[in-house]
């Protein structure tokens, strides 16, 4: 828990504490399933316990919306859901957080979110719906929720096929929410619909939300058969409709049609089992649909496709509607055209006048079936298609008058709506009526002929029916004729008349031209609206038409255009980056000559290109202003499909690149812009190749992964490589050069003396490398002899990690130690020690090494790193100069040849000497090649090394140097440092003091020294051994430690007669102190195999008899 959050007790806790306390847990929470309990707990607190601290503290919980866990932007999305549902006067400070959930990138988030929103339009709807005022955040509200629904309808065809599913679903609640309930349905308490909106809400007008439905159910239809829909989509949109069906019948026969259509076309990416299930599913939505009232009239269709399905009788004659539901249905129709016709009889009367009125009978109403034109507009209406219509159009051309009559301007009312059913029903209808008034006026004419026949017949009987029709047709064929050249008379006459005064209309004369003023201010007002036409362009599919509109617009119309333009795509740059896309393109088409600027543009007084300089710098500033993750997103999206990418664009880029809290996006979109981009490739990748020397670790360490990752391009190796070598040229100079400070670099003041991290600047790149390209190692060493003694220390230590994952077997590195240049063997050594650091040196390693070793360089630290490599000989050959190094090298060679400086690598240990044979060469080394207190801190470190020198090898190195001729120096100074270490190698110290003794140890006066310091060390175990000296190196000892003499003649008195017998007299006469007499040297010692002796040493084996006997002695 974080230290910094405050608590109280439980007593002091206020409502607003705790929810405080649970906000600041969620916001430092590292594990998800915390962060998700204590936003659940502020949901339920400040949602239904205290609703009034949802205002306080919405803003904080909103801010989870950009979590990096997926799950806790799920929770977000539910808890916008509850409180909109709660408490919708909150929905406006919500609505970005949920258009951002939408089009998250993980696909479990953004199905929660359309879950969301379906119930957050219906409470925003209802709130709006129940205001009495509508105010400025309501308008606002709703274009962002008409927004939500544009995003959704496109969201219909997203690769996932959850989201597809959500989408659906949203616009299913959508259609049911913005249309008219049926009548006959009951209505629930918490059902909300179209007859619910107020008719004098004007941001939300029913007949526009109907048209919206409309278009909507559109396009479930037709994405309902779509050939390309999966199995689980095409179920769901099913059951979609089936329910759209059921609540709205007014849709049934539509989709009842795209339910027969899918059955005769399943799509075909279909498998077996999914056909299978489709086909079933499809069989249950039918069935459902048949036990509804309001498809009574498509029940025979139905139950023939059940059939077709192969449904059991059974089932279909169950689901069947009864005949008490038919009758009522029929019953309901025929009120239902009664009151219809009813009503068009009462609008039709025409009053008659005063004097022609008569007493009338009343006619007797009874039902009866629908008139002809009914049946016209409905037959007139199903067969009514594209072909049939254009037909008609170009039949009727002909008989169009020039001048429209009055009539047709009285009477004639456009359609306002675009939906192309209402349509097709008004133009049926207005046909229908033309049918029957045609129909009408032939009786009428037909009834009028034959009442002039039968009065030829009348005049004259001897004719026939026939031929009295003949010739009254002839009569009017005449008539016709005549009334032809009357009319072409007319026509010319008026044409000979009309010529003499044409005159040319010319728009000069009668027009004249708008102030500037003017026209530049009502092209701003059509341009505003043509902006704010947003959603209509949406449903009216003219998108595209719109977007290229304002294109042409902003590249080449004057600057208050291009400035309310551009306003509108910044305001929302994250749904409108297409329209500036195609607006690049435009200003480039401009600055390229592939393009002509319009007459109502104005001149440019810039540059050619500052235009799209301006604009383009101008979105990447509009993008950098977004937070989230759809900021990087865009950045990449308009470099990658920008046609040109100037140099302000690139600057902007680079200092994007360079703020290490946006990620590696900008990085990465660098790199792909080397690729995707060859004729700017080298910009930028030197803008890449500049963050490789970054001051901050974590710009400088991605910059230099992605060039290396392009440094396996054959077209960008050479180039990436000579800058690794460039800049690792720099190290040459006594100061670092101003190229590696700025702020771009990280390094705003210019330094005088290298340091680490300029030393890594140059250094970087060309270490990562190395691996890739072995032979640059080279370039190093050369650089190397050139470099100041601190940028030569940084780089040995730079250069382990390279180094080692080069591995000793690299060619070039065996060439760099063989022609190593003279200068660079501090680098040289430095790369051999790592190499060897945790694995034996290779064979031609150690030959190489050997190699420059006696012909080149006389330094013995070039041996240390393979001394493991060596023989024998030349190890013990090197050790007087080894040891003579600074102590802590020292310790490093022993480690090496003792093996204790790997002991965690698992690598099994090889060394050409022994522990015992290297303790032995060093007692062997020539004090005139070393001195002697130089051996003997080398000694000592041996005898640090315990888990190394154990009893046993100290005991055969004893054994070893007691047999050498003459004896070692620092003899008897191992024998006390041994017993020292392993006091239980008394015994075997005292066997080797008795053999001293038979080599006239006194010969030695350093060894004799040692002697009588270990005899008094090891008192009273060696009393046996003292008494076998001679008297005359028994008295020099006793001066020489003359504590020795009383515990020694105590002992002595300790004897039996019999054992004092044994003891020579000039003995006891040195030992009680007594004038020693001279004796001959070939008494002064005591044969091997004088018993006396020998008693001694079984003494002395007896009282060792505890202790383990010494190597090479059991």
């Amino acid at each position: 828990m974080d230290p910094r959050i405050h608590r109280r007790s439980e007593s002091e806790k206020e409502p607003c504490d705790s929810v405080v306390e649970w906000l600041n847990e969620a916001s430092v929470a590292t594990s998800e399933s915390s962060k998700i309990g204590n936003i659940a707990k502020v949901q339920e607190f400040v949602i239904h316990k205290d609703p009034q601290l949802l205002d306080l503290y919405l803003d904080d919980v909103l801010q989870f919306s950009l979590d990096r866990n997926a799950d806790v932007r799920k929770a977000i999305a539910g808890f916008i859901e509850e409180a909109g549902d709660k408490q919708p006067d909150k929905i406006p400070k919500m609505l970005q957080s949920l258009l951002r959930l939408i089009s998250d990138d993980a696909p479990a988030v953004s199905k929660r979110a359309l879950r969301t929103s379906g119930r957050i339009l219906r409470s925003a709807l209802k709130w709006i719906a129940s205001a009495a005022n509508v105010t400025q955040e309501m308008e606002i509200s709703w274009n962002e929720l008409s927004t939500l629904k544009v995003q959704i309808i496109n969201m219909i065809d997203s690769d996932n096929d959850g989201i597809r599913t959500q989408a659906v679903k949203f616009l299913e609640g959508v259609v049911l929410l913005q249309t008219y309930p049926d009548p006959e349905s009951t209505k629930k308490s918490d059902d909300f619909s179209l007859e619910d909106v107020p008719l004098t809400l004007k941001i939300a007008r029913r007949r526009k939300l109907e048209e919206e439905a409309n278009h909507i159910m559109d396009l479930l239809i037709k994405f309902h058969g779509s050939p390309h829909v999966s199995s689980v989509n095409l179920m769901t949109c099913m059951g979609s409709l089936a329910l759209i069906a059921k609540m709205r019948p007014q849709f049934m026969s539509n989709i009842i049609q795209a339910l027969q259509r899918l059955q005769n076309d399943l799509p075909p990416t279909l498998s077996d089992s999914q056909v299978t299930s489709v086909r079933k599913q499809l069989k249950l939505t039918l069935l459902g649909l048949m036990k509804h009232p309001a498809s009574i009239e498509y029940a025979s269709v139905i139950a023939k496709q059940l059939t077709q399905l192969g449904a059991k009788e059974q089932d279909i004659l169950k689901a069947y509607p009864k005949q008490e539901d038919i009758r009522r249905m029929k019953k309901r129709q025929q009120e239902a055209a009664a009151a219809t016709a009813a009503k068009r009889v009462k609008l039709e009367t025409i009053i008659p006048l005063v004097e022609e009125c008569e007493p009338l009978p009343i006619p007797i109403i009874a039902p009866k079936q629908p008139e002809l034109i009914e049946l016209s507009e409905t037959f007139i209406a199903e067969r009514l298609s594209v072909e049939i219509a254009a037909d008609l159009v170009m039949d009727s051309m002909t008989w169009v008058p020039d001048t429209m009559t009055a009539i047709f301007q009285r009477e004639y009312q456009p359609t306002v709506t675009s939906d192309n059913g209402v349509q097709r029903q008004a133009i049926a209808k207005l046909l229908s009526a033309q049918i029957k008034q045609a129909k009408a006026n032939k009786m009428k004419k037909d009834i009028k002929e034959e009442d002039a026949v039968m009065e030829d017949l009348i005049k004259n009987p001897t004719i026939t029916v026939a031929e009295a029709k003949r010739e009254r047709k002839r009569e009017k064929d005449r008539e016709k004729e005549k009334e032809a050249k009357a009319s072409l008379e007319a026509h010319e006459k008026t044409l000979a008349k009309a010529r003499g005064r044409v005159k040319v209309l010319k728009l000069s004369e009668v027009t004249k031209p708008l102030p500037k003023d003017i026209k530049d201010k009502g092209l701003l007002v059509a341009v505003n609206r043509i902006l704010k036409s947003e959603r209509s362009a949406v449903f009216g599919g003219v998108t595209a038409v719109r977007s290229k509109i304002l294109t042409n617009f902003a590249a080449t119309f004057n600057p208050y255009i291009k400035e309310a333009i551009l306003r509108y795509i910044t305001d929302d740059i994250r749904t409108r980056l297409d329209l500036s896309l195609g607006w690049l393109y435009d200003e480039f088409a401009l600055l390229q000559g592939f393009q002509r600027r319009t007459i109502l543009g104005t001149k440019p007084h810039e540059a050619p290109h500052q235009a799209y300089d301006f604009l383009l710098c101008t979105l990447v500033s509009a993008i950098d202003l977004i937070q989230g993750k759809d900021r990087d997103l865009l950045v990449s999206r308009l470099y990658r499909e920008a046609p040109l990418i100037t140099e302000p664009a690139v600057e902007a880029l680079k200092t994007l690149s360079s703020d290490e809290t946006r990620g590696f996006a900008s990085m990465t979109l660098l790199k792909e812009l080397v690729i995707r981009r060859p004729t700017k490739r080298s910009i930028f990748l030197n803008v890449l190749q500049s963050h490789t020397g970054h001051e901050k670790s974590i710009i400088r360490d991605a910059a230099i992964e992605l060039v290396v990752e392009l440094y396996g391009r054959p077209e960008l190796s050479k180039v990436i490589e000579e800058y690794a070598v460039l800049y690792l040229g720099f190290l040459r100079l006594p100061n670092p050069p101003e190229i590696l400070f700025g702020s771009d670099r990280g390094r705003p003041q210019i330094e005088n003396q290298w340091t680490e991290s300029t030393t890594r600047a140059c250094l970087g790149l060309y270490l990562a490398l190395l691996e890739k390209h072995q032979e640059l190692i080279h370039e190093l060493a050369r650089v190397y002899t050139s470099m100041s003694a601190d940028v030569k220390r940084i780089v040995l230590r730079l250069v382990e990690s390279p180094v080692r994952s080069l591995g000793m077997a690299s060619p070039q590195l065996l060439a760099l130690v063989e022609n190593c240049p003279k200068g660079a063997e501090t680098l040289v050594t430095r790369i051999i020690h790592i190499l060897t650091e945790k694995s034996a040196p290779s064979v031609e390693l150690v030959a190489r090494v050997r190699e420059l070793y006696q012909t080149r360089v006389s330094d013995v630290r070039f041996l240390i790193p393979v001394l493991n490599g060596l023989t024998k000989k030349e190890v013990i050959a090197a050790l007087p100069k080894l040891i003579k190094l600074n102590p802590i090298v020292v310790k490093e060679v022993f480690n090496r040849l003792l093996g204790t400086h790997n002991n965690d690598s698992g690598i099994p240990h090889t060394s050409p000497v022994t522990p015992a044979e290297l303790l032995i060469a060093l007692h062997n080394i020539d004090t005139s090649k070393a001195e002697l207190k130089t051996i003997i801190k080398a000694t000592s470190l041996c005898f640090a090394e315990k888990q190394v020198y154990t009893q046993e090898i100290l005991a055969v190195v004893m054994q070893h140097l007691m047999e050498m001729n003459p004896l070692p120096t620092l003899l008897m100074r191992t024998v006390i440092q041994s017993l020292a270490l392993y006091p239980r190698l008394s015994g075997f110290v005292m066997n080797i003091l008795q053999r001293l003794i038979l080599k006239q140890v006194w010969k030695q006066p350093k060894v004799w020294e040692g002697f009588v310091k270990c005899c008094e060390r090891t008192q009273p175990q060696s009393f046996a051994v003292i008494l076998q000296l001679p008297a005359q190196q028994l008295a020099e000892s006793l001066k020489m430690a003359p504590g020795l003499r009383t515990p020694l003649l105590a002992h002595v008195e300790l004897f039996a007669d019999n054992q004092k017998a044994h003891i020579p007299q000039s003995i006891m006469d040195v030992i009680q102190g007594k004038q020693p007499i001279d004796m001959h040297d070939d008494f002064d010692i005591a044969p091997p195999g004088d018993y006396a002796a020998e008693q001694k040493i079984e003494t002395t084996i007896e009282m060792d008899l505890s202790e383990p006997a010494p190597p090479g002695l059991d």
